[in-house]
């Protein structure tokens, strides 16, 4: 396993695994965005055989991140930015088949990459800003757009009436007579 660091990430990589990249981002699709308590807990009760290789992964990256002096970061306090499998090399092997035939086996790997940054609480609200995406940027414009105001004299339209109306304070009789028996 490889690890590279950044200044707000760090990062562990695992290269040529026995499985497919499809298997492995069922997994890590499962786990992104999550703490790394909770992420644990999700490889441990996950039942693909992949989510163990993901898990060494996990751990190699809390340990690289544990380890740098510079950053002081406790492992229970970082959040999965990124978790992704990439294909890597297929190993092709061949298998005799009826009638002088082969049939092609297809031995596929993958490469398991997991980055961990702390949490929002942590990063700096200048960094925070800055790192956010176009995305992220029309996605919070698309909630902060104004009501529609409406003037006295559209409110005054849909009542039909431009006299206010005065709420009577004593309940008619009649209905008071019903109530009692």
């Amino acid at each position: 396993m490889a690890a590279v660091e950044t200044e707000q990430t760090v990062r562990a990589q695992a290269k040529f695994v026995r499985s497919s990249a499809r298997k492995a981002r069922l997994v890590t699709d499962l786990i992104r965005g999550r703490s790394v308590p909770e992420a644990r807990t999700i490889l441990a009760f996950s039942d693909r055989a992949v989510a163990r290789d993901v898990e060494r992964v996990l751990h190699s990256a809390v340990s690289n991140a544990e380890s740098r002096p510079d950053l002081l970061w406790r492992g229970d306090e970082l959040v999965v930015a990124t978790a992704f499998a990439d294909e890597g090399p297929t190993l092709k092997r061949h298998r005799a088949r009826a009638r002088g035939r082969v049939g092609r086996i297809m031995k596929r790997t993958c490469h398991i990459t997991v980055e961990l940054s702390p949490r929002e609480a942590q990063v700096p609200a200048a960094a925070g800003a800055a790192s956010e995406t176009g995305a992220a940027q029309a996605r919070t414009a698309r909630v902060e757009e104004p009501a529609l105001e409406t003037t006295e004299a559209q409110a005054d339209d849909q009542t039909g009436s431009t006299e206010p109306e005065v709420a009577d304070s004593s309940p008619e009789p009649q209905a008071q007579d019903r109530e009692e028996q």
